[in-house]
């Protein structure tokens, strides 16, 4: 019996389903729409998925004069796009794909009927579809995803190794649904990934990177890698996490460094659940900054102030970490950027350990630029210590910087720290031309603006007739 929820969605696609009707055809609601209109999610929220009998060019035919757009891309794949309202749809041709051995796209195939469709489709709990051309609307669950999604077991609806080599992302994806339903892998599926993990190889890079944010910003990703790695398969992609398992944090010495980077990731929290008054974020990259941040510390054994190791080259060991292996992931440079940025500056914090003067804070804002409100997210997250008194501590620093950006920032502009001269009041001040000389004296200047604030146009004059004399002493 189809759940009364469903109603409202029924009676919604009921113009799209009759003109599918009335041409012949069948159609389904199909995968993750089912799925997640069993397991109650809200409707404003699920994506409408749709598969048929009928050819791409039937389903344009039928689409004709309802759609209010249409589009294409996809029809090669069986799949046409199309919006009604502010809904858009996406229905396909049913089909069966697969990877032949070495390649990396996938070979599409339609076919007649959904049960073959269904067959080769991910999991048990995405092979479900509702038929909605039915005299009354029919679920077909010919492999048990309904009673799985209830008991949250993850199986596939062929065997797992066939299912994996139909499309080897899969084993990732398994990883994400793990996650997001705090599901149980069945044994058969755990043996096959880990058998056959390698075969990832064949996987864009491109495809792996999106499966990889995906599972990332999952409000709770960590039993998702902790698959991924006791499987082997973070070795495919992501051979930092595993190095890091064992490996003591010196800081945090109650746990090993990858236990820590997944306790800092799920303090990373979306900005709708962060405090009232915090400023936004960008929740994908500090999770992604979160899951890179310590990638250094097993190449700097004996990393700790004063054990011959410091903050900045455990820093600088993981920012280049970082950057190798989001640029083979092929994240934009924009990402790279950003987060290799975050991972070089997320112990900046502990090194002003004597309190935050005015210099310190210009410094640390100048040092963040645009990144700030992320770096600060990050550094909260990263301290997972027991210790009460300990985090506390932490917290209240962490609050202290926070007022005193906010009380610099109302009497200076923090945002846009600059010398207080520009580069052509320079050259008039000292009647030198262009030439290395400028930038020197700009340094100077900047470092007076970080250290004292702004001193007033005559007074900054004054410090660069001294210091211009003071080169030609």
């Amino acid at each position: 019996m189809i759940p009364p929820r469903f109603q409202p969605v029924l009676d919604e696609l009921e113009p799209l389903t009759a003109r599918f009707r009335a041409a012949g055809h069948r159609l389904y609601l199909v995968g993750g729409t089912v799925r997640d209109l069993l397991a109650g999610a809200p409707t404003e929220e699920i994506d409408f998925d749709f598969t048929t009998d009928a050819h791409p060019d039937a389903i344009k035919k039928v689409l004709k004069g309802w759609a209010d757009a249409v589009w294409t891309q996809g029809e090669k794949f069986g799949t046409i796009g199309a919006k009604k309202g502010d809904r858009p749809y996406e229905i396909t041709t049913h089909r069966a794909e697969a990877y032949h051995e070495d390649s990396r796209k996938p070979e599409v195939e339609f076919s007649d009927q959904v049960e073959a469709d269904l067959s080769r489709r991910d999991f048990t709990i995405n092979a479900m579809a509702l038929e909605l051309t039915a005299d009354t609307p029919t679920l077909v669950d010919p492999y048990g995803g309904a009673a799985d999604l209830a008991t949250r077991v993850l199986r596939t609806p062929l065997a797992p190794e066939v299912s994996f080599s139909d499309d080897p992302l899969r084993m990732l994806r398994a990883a994400r649904f793990i996650a997001r339903f705090n599901a149980t892998p069945a044994p058969e599926l755990v043996a096959a990934v880990q058998e056959m993990h390698p075969r990832l190889a064949i996987v864009s890079a491109e495809r792996i990177r999106d499966e990889l944010d995906k599972l990332v910003t999952l409000p709770h990703p960590t039993a998702g890698l902790w698959f991924a790695i006791d499987t082997g398969l973070a070795e495919q992609f992501l051979p930092e996490l595993p190095s890091m398992r064992l490996e003591q944090d010196p800081i945090h010495q109650h746990k090993d460094v990858l236990t820590h980077t997944l306790a800092v990731m799920e303090n990373v929290r979306p900005p709708s659940e962060q405090p009232e008054g915090r400023p936004p974020f960008d929740f994908r990259r500090t999770r992604l900054a979160a899951l890179f941040h310590d990638v250094g510390k097993p190449r700097t054994r004996g990393y700790q102030k004063g054990k011959g190791v410091t903050f900045h080259h455990h820093d600088a060991v993981g920012a280049r970490m970082t950057r190798k292996r989001m640029e083979a992931l092929r994240y934009s440079n924009d990402d790279v950027e950003a987060v290799t940025e975050l991972v070089a500056l997320h112990l900046r914090f502990h090194t002003y350990s004597m309190g935050w003067t005015d210099s310190a804070v210009r410094r640390y804002v100048r040092d963040a630029g645009p990144l700030l409100h992320e770096l600060n997210v990050l550094t909260r997250c990263d301290c997972t210590t027991r210790n009460e008194r300990k985090a506390l501590q932490l917290s209240r620093r962490m609050d202290d910087l926070e007022v005193r950006i906010a009380e610099l920032a109302a009497k200076e502009e923090l945002a846009a720290i600059r010398p207080e001269l520009n580069g052509a009041q320079v050259m008039d001040q000292l009647g030198v031309g262009p030439g290395p000389v400028v930038g020197k004296a700009l340094a100077f200047l900047l470092e007076i603006r970080l250290d004292e604030g702004m001193l007033g146009d005559a007074e900054i004059r004054s410090r660069l007739d001294h210091w211009w004399r003071d080169q030609h002493a």
